[in-house]
């Protein structure tokens, strides 16, 4: 059974599981938390609280946490920062929340982490990118596979550079997400003696990047490495189709996000072949773990249903391994008690279905398990060929690895 209350001007989601007649009898678990269910962040929003909903209704299924029900609150930031903080404080003082889950991305985040530290609350991350890094609480947990700050751009370089890769251009929104991962970029290249031959940060509502990419090309760049939200990512690849980018281009890509939406894709079909991108999870051999295939069985069935991203690649299941984690750490301590469960979190590794997973200090992946991959052989207008292996091989890390990069770029475009 489900329930949608409206409150105000935002949409709040009190949904209930399926649970027996002695869950009814006590009062359910709420996880509270925003999500974007509008604006620019609503495709990877809705579908990770579908992936979220998902292991709600699993583990209710199972008699859900310490004999409880888990409800879930959720409310619309409309992909704003100006949303979020209002949105946790009454979720912590009017909804009295038990637990808290982290909307999706970064930008939405980082506004909350003072609060959140300042309360001294427990806060599972979804997929943002260093908004600890100078906060530093210890109660963070981020869900994404980054790992350490630096290993993003790491993996990108290692291969750019076996590639023969001797300089980089940066092209980045001027945003949080994106200026983290430049910052990181910037950091990398300079230890490795790579010289930046262009750096460019675009306003994040630009949505012409012809001139740009003209800049750009005239710089002779070996490397592109791009830091991108969904719009200006597709802008980006249709204004590189349109003008080239020169054959001295070995690699092309890095942290596009968008290219991971299902949407986005098939929108942008054979454009996307030969660019190398940041990924989390895709349907390589490497990449299932016990549990995957039932839960991609079941969100594929749901997201029809629901309208959302059909394949549901990017963040669904890091959701579901949310709850997982979670659910480990409650069964483990067997209470709600905050500090114990962080203890709990910090202190194990955690069998998910998107892999094991163990958290440093700061709450970030000890290990990175971000994933680099290859577009290859994408035909414009199927959705479907993304459900088959070899769309998006994996070049990095070794132990996922499904190929060996295509390289110059405009070689692997054809």
């Amino acid at each position: 059974m489900k329930r949608r209350t409206f409150l105000g001007g935002a949409m709040a989601v009190a949904v209930v599981g399926h649970g027996s007649s002695a869950l009814a009898q006590q009062p359910p678990i709420k996880i509270g938390m925003s999500m974007p269910q509008t604006g620019g962040l609503a495709g990877g929003g809705k579908a990770s609280l579908l992936g979220i909903e998902i292991w709600r209704d699993d583990v209710n299924a199972k008699g859900g946490l310490l004999g409880r029900k888990v409800e879930l609150v959720v409310y619309d930031d409309k992909s704003s920062a100006s949303e979020t903080p209002a949105i946790y404080a009454k979720l912590v003082d009017v909804d009295k929340v038990d637990l808290l889950f982290a909307p999706y991305a970064t930008v939405p985040t980082a506004p909350i982490m003072p609060f959140v530290k300042q309360r001294g609350l427990l806060l599972m991350g979804n997929f943002s990118f260093q908004v600890n890094s100078k906060v530093g609480h210890d109660m963070w947990f981020n869900n994404a596979p980054w790992g350490p700050a630096d290993s993003w751009a790491a993996s990108f370089l290692d291969l750019a550079q076996k590639a023969g890769g001797k300089n980089m251009a940066l092209l980045t929104a001027d945003q949080e997400f994106a200026q983290n991962l430049a910052l990181t970029a910037r950091d990398v290249a300079k230890k490795r003696n790579i010289p930046i031959v262009f750096d460019q940060v675009y306003p994040p509502n630009t949505v012409e990047f012809s001139s740009i990419i003209r800049a750009l090309k005239a710089a002779k760049p070996d490397i592109v490495y791009v830091a991108s939200y969904p719009p200006d990512s597709a802008g980006i690849l249709r204004a590189v189709n349109e003008i080239g980018i020169g054959d001295s281009v070995k690699i092309f890509g890095g942290g596009m996000v968008g290219l991971q939406f299902a949407a986005v894709m098939s929108n942008l079909g054979s454009l996307l072949n030969g660019v190398v991108n940041y990924n989390t999870w895709l349907p390589e051999k490497s990449m299932y773990f016990d549990g995957t295939k039932e839960f991609f069985d079941k969100y594929t069935k749901r997201a029809v249903e629901a309208k959302v991203d059909p394949l549901g690649y990017y963040l669904a299941p890091f959701g579901y391994a949310m709850g997982q984690m979670i659910e480990a750490a409650v069964g483990a301590t067997k209470s709600l008690d905050q500090k114990g469960i962080a203890k709990y979190l910090r202190d194990n590794e955690h069998k998910t279905i998107v892999g094991s997973i163990a958290f440093s200090a700061d709450g970030e992946r000890k290990e990175t398990a971000t994933l680099q991959a290859q577009f290859r052989g994408v035909k414009d207008k199927d959705i479907e060929q993304f459900r088959s292996s070899g769309k998006q091989v994996i070049l990095f890390p070794d132990k996922l690895k499904t190929g060996e990069l295509i390289t110059p770029f405009e070689t692997a475009r054809n």
